[in-house]
């Protein structure tokens, strides 16, 4: 029987009400830590974490202008998971089984302090900890990033070509 653990329930009246009910589904999920399996059976070994809905670009299939335009109000920082709770999260699946955690966005670099949310994971024992990023930011963040403990980062690349990537990204990046 596949364990299914809920991330949220929508019934809840408060972000750590869904939390707390998150954890108490895991940690009585049929046969104990490690057994965390999707609806097919199938083990749960990585977990996507969307640290953000902001990003720098405007990629045309992802953000476009004319969706995501200068007056789109994305979520208050106040709707965000904090570095706690996403940390908490992740302890949990970790527990059931999960071996990689991949930190994506919008553009993850974009959120503040998430050296110290990679420090906090990384902390979760051994695991491969991840990040997707754009790459406009990370050669100011690299070094101190890998020092927090990230073991790898996927640069998302539409385009070798610079007019081609220009256009993708619809911001004119280079």
């Amino acid at each position: 029987m596949p364990t299914i653990i809920p991330l949220a329930d929508a019934r809840a009246s408060s972000r750590r009400e869904a939390l707390d009910g998150f954890v108490r589904a895991a940690a009585s999920a049929p046969g104990g830590p490690g057994t965390a399996t999707d609806t097919r059976g199938r083990p749960m070994r990585d977990l996507r974490i969307s640290v953000t809905d902001r990003c720098n670009f405007r990629c045309v299939y992802c953000m476009p202008k004319e969706v995501y335009d200068a007056e789109h109000e994305f979520l208050p920082r106040t709707d965000l998971l904090t570095f706690e709770e996403i940390t908490r999260v992740a302890r949990i699946l970790v527990a059931q089984g999960v071996t990689k955690l991949r930190l994506t966005g919008g553009e993850p670099l974009l959120r503040r302090n998430i050296e110290r949310l990679v420090e906090m994971l990384a902390r979760l024992g051994d695991i491969d900890l991840t990040l997707t990023t754009n790459g406009t930011l990370l050669g100011r963040k690299a070094r101190s990033l890998r020092d927090a403990g990230l073991t790898r980062v996927t640069v998302s690349l539409d385009s070798l070509d610079d007019a081609t990537f220009r256009a993708m990204n619809d911001v004119d990046f280079p």
